[in-house]
């Protein structure tokens, strides 16, 4: 019997969790965009700003678009320290991984097409 009240408990809690109005999601949204542009972290690109940035990318390496989330995250956090003095060795290291390292040449290139897309 004990095992039934916990779950019956655990799933009102869900409930309660899950009422939120619309009203409130847009009134944090506006909170963590304004927080990420405070760090220099632009808004995600959408429609042919999306598909401009995310070509300036595949140009440098194409695989580096295979997981189009992961370049786009790469690339806004990027943002905020392009102007960083290793800006070219932070951006090998954001969008490379253990499996496929980017040098620092492919890193300037990538701030070049930020530059050019989406940083502002």
């Amino acid at each position: 019997m004990r095992p039934v009240r916990i779950l019956l408990a655990a799933a009102a809690l869900l409930a309660l969790t899950a009422c939120s109005t619309e009203e409130d999601v847009t009134k944090l949204a506006p909170k963590e965009t304004a927080a990420e542009r405070a760090a220099g972290i632009p808004s995600a690109p959408t429609g042919d700003a999306r598909d401009a940035y995310l070509d300036a990318i595949a140009a440098v390496d194409p695989q580096l678009v295979v997981d189009e989330q992961r370049a786009i995250d790469a690339g806004r956090n990027q943002c905020s320290s392009i102007t960083d003095p290793k800006a070219d060795s932070l951006a090998a290291q954001r969008f490379g991984t253990d499996a496929r390292p980017l040098t620092d040449e492919q890193g300037k290139r990538l701030n070049a097409a930020l530059r050019e897309t989406l940083c502002p």
